[in-house]
């Protein structure tokens, strides 16, 4: 309010010098007249200082308010949703705070007093205030029309951009892939079609846009020379003194000046709103979790209920009818064909992925109503993909929260990799980055199960657990579960080597999303074995038709 009735000191200014300076030849007066102003514009440069600072403060505490909950929600959505996630959404809150800090939203705090001067207009003469309507209105319409010119095109864009960057992001994922079979330029031309398509939308967005800016401008510039004009007839007619005249086009030029900038900021006022959309869009989809009442450290009991599953996107389930109870401190081999429903199993046992109908408890209570920072540390997983993250070794295997040296090295050791671990260049300290840097497939799994064991979880969760592991690290994995019989760990092993399935207690097999045979060892084994057909030969370790092989294997190893 201050900054903008300041607004009207250099027509006023103006005003005295013609008619009260000029007609009174009175230095003294233009000289305080002067000081006046001047101090005036002090306090009005201050004030805009102030101002700037205040939305700057303003745009970094909404970020630092939302950025916990849009960071939150993004990672939530990922696991409700399925394909290739981006962290798009702290990009859109960044493009937020960007335009509630810029220059942009001070057109939109100043549109308000446009009414105002005008008023003053009309005080100096009607026709002044009626030109300025006039004038006005032409203004608004033009910015109106850059919205609806420019609103569907500057959308698209914004979609098409995102897509290039998340199809950009997911081939740096791929680079080795990419370049070991030469799939550079096929790509390429993928990603170049996308961001074509967005150079296209968005070079007729800005030609549109500047357009009606340019043509804005000139108008606001012309509006102001005729009302100069309108002025010295009005002199002319004695309806107006010369002060007014040139106040009054000082005063027109202020009037029209937010709309004129509001033109020129639109591009910016599109993109913040976009983003606003999205971030609205996903806080709706991802609401707030609830705090929960804390629960007692689980045992590791786990009962399966009825569970029907499916990845995220899918609707048809690929676990159907799923139910058992175990024990804390068994071990359960689940083995089976490729898409028979294993690693989403896993994935619904850890609450990973919802249930569509039926429930996971542990200790009576649903896996999704646990508090998930609570239950975290009781449970250790290892993924097919191995994901490491920026930082040191230790950092990796405690989780990346406080290192505590005494379980890290536990875990190391439970893992048998500690051993490795003090071969690096600076042991447990070793920076690695996320794509585990000069660790081979096997050393990161091993760190990956050392990660999984950390602080003693009371259910742990192996997927392929010695898929790249050699001979050294398969009798590191067969140790590590006799640890964790040893300590009453409840273990799922997905795994079809047969030493590994010959440390567990039960077998689980699973069968085109169903549960084909689950109890004992030994008696799924057999099981398994009386439904071969007479002529089968057990398998080798490369045969090609699980179920049935990996049970051979199992009792071919117990035999021998």
């Amino acid at each position: 309010m201050c900054i903008n009735l300041l607004m009207l000191v250099p027509p006023l200014y103006m005003l005295q010098v013609y008619d009260r300076v000029i007609t009174t030849r009175s230095v003294d007066t233009l000289i305080m007249l002067t000081l006046i102003v001047m101090f005036l514009f002090l306090v009005m440069g201050g004030l805009e200082l102030v101002r700037s600072r205040i939305l700057v403060r303003t745009g970094n505490r909404l970020e630092t308010l939302t950025n916990t909950r849009v960071y939150r929600a993004m990672f939530r959505r990922s696991l409700l949703r399925g394909g290739q996630q981006t962290a798009q959404p702290l990009n859109d809150l960044t493009t937020l705070r960007q335009f509630l800090t810029g220059n942009g939203l001070f057109a939109f705090f100043d549109a308000p007093w446009m009414p105002v001067y005008i008023a003053v207009l009309f005080l100096f003469n009607v026709w002044f205030g009626v030109f300025a309507i006039v004038a006005g209105l032409v203004l608004l319409a033009l910015a109106l029309a850059n919205e609806r010119a420019t609103r569907k095109l500057l959308a698209e864009a914004g979609s098409d951009q995102i897509q290039a960057q998340e199809l950009a992001s997911a081939n740096l994922r791929n680079a080795e892939v990419l370049h070991a079979m030469g799939m550079l330029s096929g790509i390429q031309a993928r990603w170049a079609q996308r961001h074509h398509d967005y150079l296209v939308r968005q070079s007729q967005a800005s030609d549109r846009a500047g357009t009606l800016a340019n043509l804005s401008k000139v108008l606001r510039l012309a509006f102001q020379s005729l009302i100069l004009g309108l002025g010295a007839w009005l002199v002319l007619q004695d309806s107006l003194t010369p002060g007014m005249m040139i106040a009054g086009s000082i005063l027109m030029g202020r009037a029209l000046a937010p709309i004129d900038q509001m033109i020129g900021a639109w591009k910016g006022f599109v993109s913040a709103r976009s983003a606003h959309q999205r971030l609205e869009a996903l806080l709706r989809e991802v609401p707030a979790e609830e705090e929960r009442m804390a629960l007692p450290a689980p045992r590791g009991d786990i009962r399966v209920e009825g569970v029907s599953a499916a990845p995220p996107g899918v609707r048809l389930p690929t676990l159907r009818g799923i139910n058992f109870v175990l024990g804390h401190g068994e071990q359960v081999g689940i083995i089976g064909p490729s898409a028979s429903g294993k690693s989403t199993l896993a994935r619904v046992l850890l609450g990973i992925w919802p249930a569509q109908t039926g429930t996971v408890r542990l200790d009576g209570v649903d896996v999704a109503q646990w508090p998930r920072e609570a239950l975290g540390p009781h449970i250790g997983y290892l993924p097919q993909d191995i994901e490491l993250f920026d930082g040191t070794i230790s950092d990796n295997i405690a989780r990346l929260g406080e290192v505590d040296a005494e379980k890290v090295v536990e875990a190391a050791r439970m893992a048998g990799v500690h051993e490795m671990i003090l071969q690096q260049p600076q042991g447990y300290d070793t920076p690695i980055t996320s794509g585990g840097g000069a660790l081979s497939g096997g050393q990161r799994q091993r760190i990956g199960l050392a990660r999984a064991l950390y602080g003693r979880p009371v259910m742990v969760v192996l997927d392929e657990p010695n898929a790249s592991l050699d001979d050294s690290g398969e009798r590191a994995l067969i140790q590590a579960l006799a640890r964790l019989r040893q300590m009453k760990t409840t273990v799922f092993v997905i795994s079809h080597r047969p030493a590994t399935l010959k440390a567990v207690d039960k077998l689980l097999v699973m069968k085109e999303g169903q549960i084909g045979a689950f109890g004992p060892r030994d008696q799924v084994v057999t099981h398994l074995q009386a439904q071969k057909p007479a002529n089968v030969r057990p398998m080798t370790s490369a045969g090609p038709t699980p179920p049935a092989a990996p049970d051979a294997q199992t009792t071919a190893a117990g035999n021998q």
